[in-house]
């Protein structure tokens, strides 16, 4: 993969290779569209992470409204055998710098 906001780490264990992915896709979903777009053959992928800037009932219970940029992401996560993963804990990603 070659994108400015698409990180791929592989690393090896038992001469098996595994990836992680971290992704940023900002308003534009430049990100998601690439991985669309591109022939990813990626197997062996334990988890990506991410900030794909999609709000979506789905995985936000205060927000009510569906995203179309849903179904890109869940198509994506689908290609490479993962599941979304929710959080059991609900706490903010974000925490005030001025206290």
């Amino acid at each position: 993969m070659n994108h400015r906001d698409v990180s791929v780490v592989s690393f090896f264990n038992c001469s098996f290779v595994y990836f992680l992915v971290n992704v940023y896709s900002d308003s534009s979903q430049l990100a998601l569209k690439y991985l669309r777009n591109t022939e990813v053959n990626i197997s062996n992928v334990l988890i990506m992470t991410d900030d794909f800037n999609i709000r979506d009932s789905m995985w936000d219970s205060n927000f009510p409204f569906y995203s179309t940029h849903r179904d890109l992401l869940t198509n994506i996560v689908d290609s490479m055998n993962l599941e979304l993963s929710k959080p059991t804990n609900q706490v903010p990603t974000r925490y005030s710098d001025n206290q």
